[in-house]
């Protein structure tokens, strides 16, 4: 099953896709998708970000990948939906997309084993990690500033709860139709499974709590004007088009 949450006749909704060109809301009325404002599908507490969990991207950024998962925090206030704009700062040089799983906590846990976490997952849904390179001067400092901006964190259109391998979706990021990114998730260097049993073992999750799972190799430049669109197989396609911001250098 694919859920949304989604503006629609002036009116918030939260409903079903039950086909391509359908939205199904709470009371049974029908919207065309492509007519209606999305909203991020879930609202977490947190949302727990991971890095380095493709080889192949440590690789590229010239990083040795870490010894435990390395976390880092994203704000909630950093969430836009499908078709939003992804607001780039004035100032920057380096400001890039990051295509990758998210997984959304379905129950409230703390020291859950990984051959337990799946009971825990509410679903799936993409997520587009946007990133300032400018500011990730030492990876090992956590990276607010380069993550946590207002709409760096894009994600749906659907929140997908049907039953879905973690362990092997492809993963593609296109930039005006060109395409940019591509991986598996047979890559990822930690699983789903293993990242739950790792962030409960000291920290509670919980209903509507997301993980970012890592990016695969990849990334390059966007800038005002440019169309990004991330896709996983099963999960659908996220749209945010990149627009400039007029409230001053970022710096």
């Amino acid at each position: 099953m694919k859920t949304a949450r989604f503006y629609s006749q002036g009116r918030y909704h939260e409903g079903t896709l039950v086909d391509e060109r359908v939205l199904v809301d709470e009371g049974g009325a029908r919207h065309d998708p492509e007519e209606v404002t999305f909203l991020p599908p879930v609202v977490p507490t947190k949302i727990v970000g991971l890095a380095l969990n493709f080889a192949e991207h440590a690789d590229e950024l010239a990083i040795q990948t870490p010894e435990e998962p390395a976390l880092f925090f994203k704000p909630p206030s950093s969430l836009a939906g499908h078709r939003s704009p992804v607001v780039a700062p004035a100032g920057i040089d380096y400001m890039h997309y990051e295509v990758e799983l998210a997984v959304v906590i379905g129950r409230r846990c703390r020291r859950v084993k990984a051959g337990d976490a799946a009971g825990y997952v509410l679903g799936y849904t993409i997520a587009n990690d946007v990133t300032i390179r400018d500011f990730v001067k030492d990876f090992y400092r956590p990276p607010v500033k380069a993550k946590c901006w207002d709409t760096f964190t894009p994600i749906g259109p659907y929140l997908v709860t049907d039953e879905v391998d973690p362990g092997a979706l492809e993963l593609r990021a296109y930039v005006n139709d060109e395409l940019r990114q591509s991986g598996n998730t047979k890559a990822f260097v930690r699983d789903p499974a293993q990242l739950i049993e790792f962030i409960t073992g000291f920290m509670t999750l919980e209903p509507g709590d997301v993980i970012l799972t890592g990016t695969p190799k990849g990334v390059s430049h966007v800038y005002p004007g440019d169309v990004m669109r991330l896709e996983i197989d099963g999960l659908g396609a996220l749209v945010n088009p990149v627009v400039a911001d007029d409230g001053g250098d970022a710096r």
